[in-house]
């Protein structure tokens, strides 16, 4: 689709998929002339890869056009999002990245008339909900929750995007959906969950959790930005993985308690900063939502490399020195 002097920036290019994602494409670059690395987080030299081009700056910020402009960007990969807050970000900063920091991203992708723009949202878009099918589709209703700021910020952005494709369809749309990605270095709130010395659970719940290789995400980006795909696509492996069976493949006991008791301790605990969750996080672990990847093998035309349970028993072999749990 596109000439020999292809131009490429990606957002939060220092992140765990970012930095993965910039090493896969600088490596076979294909039709890639240039490459352009933005992050909040200045690059060490003894870390950058040779041809990207570094650059430091906040995706709120003039610099995100002045770089486009600069290296007459043609396609924006955005990846820049707070996935696990820090204890002093309030939720209007979260908002003002997540949200803000798009909404900047895509007035100045319009503005340099930036032909494509390739983005992760994720599959807590659909939010975390008694009555969500299962598994979900692409055509099923973003709904997030107002509760909880990463799902309510990527339902905000997903809607964002869609008054973006009908206002300004010049700008080609590729949104992918992941589910929980993990791979040897991944490290969040939900990682942590496998990582106490118990394995904690809500009565009643299986807790399903879907997951995608670290690999498999960076793998979609790079055919997305050679291809030139459209489109919307949920990531996920094959099949799920309840709670009970992480706790089997950790080697931890498993202890579910009433939802009730979870929100009345957490209401309890949380204000006075004695614990980071919230009464909302009982709805975390119970609704998780189950995403389908028929569409992302039918149309988009790829296969996960690894399931589910694959990608999980992969990041678990790398939390133990020997391999086993």
């Amino acid at each position: 689709m596109a000439s020999n002097s292809r131009s490429v920036l990606v957002t939060g290019g220092s992140g765990f998929i970012g930095s993965q994602f910039v090493a896969a494409l600088a490596a076979d670059r294909g039709d890639v002339a240039t490459l352009v690395s933005l992050d909040v987080r200045s690059v060490p030299e003894s870390e950058r890869l040779p041809g990207v081009v570094y650059a430091t700056g906040d995706i709120r910020g003039p610099e995100v056009a002045e770089l486009l402009n600069e290296h007459a960007v043609d396609t924006v990969v955005h990846l820049a999002a707070i996935v696990t807050p820090g204890k002093e970000m309030s939720r209007e900063f979260l908002h003002s990245i997540d949200v803000g920091g798009t909404e900047n991203v895509l007035a100045a992708c319009l503005a340099a008339d930036v032909r494509r723009f390739i983005v992760t949202s994720s599959g807590a878009a659909y939010g975390f909900y008694a009555d969500n099918a299962q598994p979900l589709s692409e055509e099923d209703p973003i709904r997030g929750n107002p509760e909880f700021a990463y799902s309510d910020h990527k339902r905000l952005v997903e809607e964002m995007l869609a008054r973006y494709r009908e206002e300004h369809p010049e700008l080609e749309q590729l949104i992918f959906r992941p589910g929980t990605v993990l791979g040897a270095n991944a490290n969040n709130q939900i990682t942590a969950l496998f990582e106490k010395a118990v394995v904690i659970g809500v009565r009643g719940s299986d807790t399903p959790f879907v997951f995608i290789w670290d690999q498999d995400v960076v793998a979609c980006l790079v055919i997305g930005v050679r291809e030139g795909r459209t489109g919307i696509y949920n990531l996920a492996g094959d099949g799920v993985m309840t709670l009970a069976e992480i706790a089997a493949v950790v080697g931890k006991r498993m202890v579910e308690i009433p939802a009730w008791l979870i929100r009345g301790v957490l209401a309890a605990l949380h204000p006075i900063g004695l614990s980071q969750y919230g009464p909302e996080q009982v709805d975390f672990l119970r609704y998780r939502p189950v995403l389908s990847n028929a569409r992302l093998k039918s149309e988009f035309g790829y296969e996960p490399r690894k399931s589910s349970r694959e990608t999980f028993e992969t990041f678990w072999s790398h939390r133990t020195p020997s391999g086993d749990s």
